[in-house]
């Protein structure tokens, strides 16, 4: 029972963290990823590209949105896998310009990958969520990512 309370507490507190963070770019208009990407020391060129007048609208969309219904879906408890899954591609995204961080190299976003791949892997989506009432509705292709 600790461990299903410990696996609950902690996907909440992951969502309402990305939640936040993406509610706080939403609303803010001045917001845009270009100053975070724009130091990237690693994969010049992929994140140069990111930084194109075409491209760099639709990664802040993605960001702005990405985070935010990730901090979703792990709160009420759909799609938990899929939202993990993600999620740990963002955080991969997030700690490639700034590699290596300052402070060494296990830095907030490898924890939080971390944090999505428990999730993952020990069935986070199958604790107090509304996945049951999902599955019922969906094809089975998509049970796996449902979880």
């Amino acid at each position: 029972m600790f461990q299903k309370i410990s696996l609950f507490l902690l996907r909440i507190g992951m969502g309402i963290l990305f939640f936040w963070a993406g509610y706080a770019k939403l609303i803010d208009p001045d917001w845009t990823a270009a100053g975070y990407i724009s130091g990237s020391k690693v994969l010049t060129g992929f994140y140069s590209w990111l930084l194109s007048s075409n491209v760099l609208p639709a990664i802040n969309f993605l960001n702005e949105w990405g985070l935010t219904l990730i901090g979703v879906a792990l709160i009420i408890g759909v799609f938990v896998r899929l939202a993990s899954f993600f999620g740990l591609v963002l955080m991969v995204l997030y700690y490639l310009p700034i590699y290596p961080p300052a402070h060494g190299l296990v830095d907030e976003h490898i924890i939080y990958s971390l944090v999505f791949l428990v999730l993952m892997g020990f069935g986070a989506g199958k604790i107090l969520t509304l996945n049951s009432w999902i599955q019922t509705r969906l094809h089975p292709m998509w049970h796996k990512w449902v979880d």
